[in-house]
């Protein structure tokens, strides 16, 4: 019998909640999987981060650009100076007018006294110090300097007008400032107003986030930012203005990164250097000390409560709380700023209620835009850029003192529109270009510098680039390579203006001709000169060899490789404005050459010297020979070409000058010079048309206008030990007597003078009537 089997057991399917554990290990493990991953992936995220805060935080911050400085203004008593001049310079360099001049940078005008407080300065030579200084002017002169206190100074200088800047090509720019700089109230309103728990947080601050929410759901517009200044300064740094998630936590990880290397100090002025705060045209305003410089013409050290307010409202939205563009949200957004401070316990409500009083005192343009003087700015970069890298002078900060006079510069501008404005009604007046060249005859240091009619526009530079036919400027090397020769010519020598004609190699017959198309037959050689005859000027440069007045050019300082063509001796060939000056400050200056330079000197970021740029100066001719030539051209303004240029200026003041004319009236030219300025004045079409205006109706008038303005030294050129002055008869050129008629003085080279001319009837003097007395009776 068979035992039966037992009963087959079902096996129980497990249950839910036991299947549970299972899986939620296997998440648990996947979980735990990812977050390892991701704790690797964020550690390498952090090592790169914090490589990426530390590298450029520790290392250079910003790319500076060069700034470039116009002269300083020196006084000294007897100092040509006006009064309103002076005036206008302590405007553009932001001093405020007030009723007592008590803190630097303040000035007040008391009739013909005008006490300033200046800013102390670094200059190549030292630092200057701030100062108090009273200036008493009389007429046109200072008349006395001294220290505020009573005692006398001997000499002040101010500090340079800013000029504008040598920007790279992302046009950012920033006037460095450490934290010791920052004007009263600037740091605690920032914080007050941008992250009142700076002090207190890691970079990050999720109490200020919060509050932040709450203040605006209350207020119901927008008042208060989460993020920290750290998270800010993250994101002006280091990264863009991109509005995500991802860019939001980098910003984050970084503040706390940075935090966790650099203190709080070196954080914020930081920020004081980074924050955008406006845009200058195509640049960017970086930073509280440019800004400063960029609304208020003024440093940051010498702002006021309501300027502080303004800036540090503007961080908020440089564009939309624009003071310039939109005034009324600017004003609000300051109050508003002012309201927080007194809040916050800053200040009190009285001294916000005084500063709500207050304009926005902004000035009516940015004084940094590098198109403020672009043609000088452009001849300072050329200069530069022979011994400087274009990284040197974009990104080292590199401080560039330059020659320019804003004195001089205005005075060209307003000579320059007034004239063509007077000249207008011609036709084709309003098509005429120019250009203007003003000089320091002594230094050759360009003083002004005019690119264009439209003087602030930076466009085609033509005082360096406008190669233009000279016309008669050339005349003067014509003359100079004659008076050279005392044994064949003086000034009284006899030319013949008269028709000729010459044929050339190529077989081509030249036939000048005088500006009115007349003969003058026999006439003195300087009359050639002050005339301006073609006729007479032409056959004495082929008497003396065309390759000879080339070389007299060369040796004035124009190097030009011209054929020796007849037509170069009256002006055939081409020279710029800045050619044109260096040629005439070679005369101006007594025959010694001095190459035409911007630059005086050069510092680092830090103020150290770097280089500097003396003037050069190299004796090219005789001083006799060149005063023979600063006579004849003194009479080409008394009773040549140039002479109605005393219709606008005193007869007294002596004045040289020559005026130039191109074919067909293509180009307008006049360079002169006094004692202590040379100009230059180029007026024609960019596309060699025709003109309305000659040498002496359009240049000259400008040149005329400018000279007024400036009110230059009488032209007194120290005779020199070669030279003797000769009584002539201004008829004959014969030797002749004071007491005769139409007796002159002429100057010559001492042994090339006429013989002395014998006494003229009851004038001459009793010693020689008493002398022939004596010789009849014996």
């Amino acid at each position: 019998m068979t035992r039966p089997r037992p009963p087959r057991t079902s096996r129980k399917a497990p249950s839910r909640s036991r299947r549970k554990p299972a899986g939620s290990r296997a998440w648990v493990g996947w979980l735990l999987k990812l977050g390892l991953v991701g704790a690797v992936l964020l550690a390498g995220l952090m090592v790169y981060f914090d490589a990426v805060v530390q590298e450029k935080f520790s290392g250079k911050r910003w790319t500076v650009p060069a700034k470039v400085y116009a002269r300083p203004l020196e006084l000294f008593v007897g100092l040509k100076l006006d009064k309103q001049d002076f005036l206008t310079e302590l405007d553009a360099l932001g001093y405020r007018r007030e009723a007592v001049a008590g803190s630097p940078g303040a000035v007040s005008v008391a009739g013909s006294t005008i006490e300033l407080n200046t800013r102390g300065f670094q200059f190549y030579e030292g630092a200057e110090p701030a100062q108090k200084v009273r200036v008493r002017f009389s007429g046109n002169y200072v008349a006395e300097l001294s220290r505020a206190n009573g005692g006398k100074l001997a000499v002040a200088r101010l500090e340079p007008l800013l000029m504008g800047g040598l920007y790279p090509a992302h046009n950012e720019d920033r006037v460095l400032i450490q934290l010791d700089q920052a004007p009263p109230y600037l740091l605690e309103t920032l914080v007050a107003v941008e992250d009142r728990e700076f002090f207190n947080h890691f970079g990050v601050s999720p109490k200020s986030i919060a509050r932040a929410i709450w203040v605006n759901a209350a207020a119901g517009q927008l008042r208060q930012g989460g993020s920290t200044l750290t998270q800010q300064l993250v994101k002006n740094f280091y990264l863009t203005s991109e509005r995500s998630l991802t860019r939001k936590a980098t910003e984050a990880l970084m503040a706390l990164l940075l935090e966790m290397h650099y203190s709080k100090q070196e954080i914020l002025e930081a920020y004081l250097n980074e924050v955008f705060l406006g845009q200058d045209g195509q640049r960017a305003v970086h930073g509280f000390g440019l800004a400063s410089q960029h609304y208020f013409s003024q440093p940051l050290s010498e702002l006021k409560l309501h300027q502080v307010a303004l800036l540090v409202g503007i961080v908020k939205g440089p564009s939309y709380y624009s003071p310039r563009r939109h005034p009324e949200r600017a004003l609000a957004r300051r109050n508003l700023v002012l309201d927080l401070l007194v809040e916050q316990g800053v200040i009190t409500a009285a001294q916000a209620t005084a500063a709500k009083q207050l304009p926005l005192g902004v000035t009516q343009r940015g004084s940094l835009a590098n198109s403020t003087y672009p043609a000088f700015m452009d001849l300072v970069k050329r200069q530069l850029r022979q011994d400087y890298h274009e990284d040197d002078l974009t990104e080292e900060g590199l401080r560039i003192f330059t020659s320019f006079d804003p004195i001089r510069q205005m005075e060209a501008e307003s000579a320059l529109g007034e004239t063509l404005k007077r000249l207008g009604s011609r036709k084709g007046v309003d098509e005429v270009e120019a250009a203007m060249v003003v000089t320091n005859p002594e230094t050759g240091e360009v003083q002004a510098l005019i690119g264009s009619r439209l003087p602030r526009f930076a466009g085609f530079n033509r005082a360096i680039d406008a190669v233009r036919p000279i016309g008669s400027l050339i005349k003067p090397a014509v003359y100079l390579t004659a008076l050279e020769r005392p044994s064949q010519y003086t000034l009284t020598s006899w030319l013949v203006d008269e028709p000729f004609s010459i044929k050339g190699a190529d077989g081509q017959v030249w036939r000048p001709q005088n500006y009115d198309h007349l003969a003058h037959g026999n006439i003195y050689l300087y009359q050639g000169l002050a005339n301006s005859y073609n006729l007479s000027t032409a056959k004495l440069g082929l008497e003396l060899g065309v390759p000879k007045v080339l070389n007299t050019l060369d040796r004035l300082g124009v190097e030009q490789d011209w054929p020796a063509y007849p037509s170069m001796l009256l002006g055939a060939g081409g020279l710029s404005p800045m050619q044109v000056a260096t040629m005439y400050q070679t005369i101006a200056n007594g025959g010694f050459n001095t190459p035409l330079r911007g630059i005086r000197s050069v510092l680092t970021a830090d103020g150290q010297p770097l280089k500097r740029y003396p003037f050069q100066i190299q004796q090219r001719f005789d001083p006799g020979a060149i005063f023979l030539l600063q006579n004849a051209m003194q009479k080409v303004m008394r009773e040549g070409t140039g002479r109605s240029v005393y219709s606008q200026l005193p007869a007294a003041l002596n004045l040289a000058g020559k005026t130039g004319t191109s074919n067909d009236s293509r180009d307008s030219w006049f360079a002169g010079f006094s004692q202590d300025l040379l100009a230059v004045v180029w007026l024609g079409r960019d596309d060699n048309g025709k003109t309305p205006l000659t040498g002496a109706t359009g240049a000259l008038q400008v040149w005329a206008s400018f000279m007024r303005k400036a009110e230059p030294m009488s032209l007194d050129m120290p005779l020199p030990d070669n030279v003797i002055q000769a009584w002539v008869d201004a008829t004959t050129g014969q030797g002749s007597d004071p007491s005769c008629p139409n007796a002159v003085q002429i100057p010559y080279i001492r042994g090339s003078q006429p013989a002395a001319g014998s006494p003229c009837g009851l004038s001459a003097p009793v010693e020689s009537a008493m002398d022939w007395v004596r010789g009849w009776i014996e």
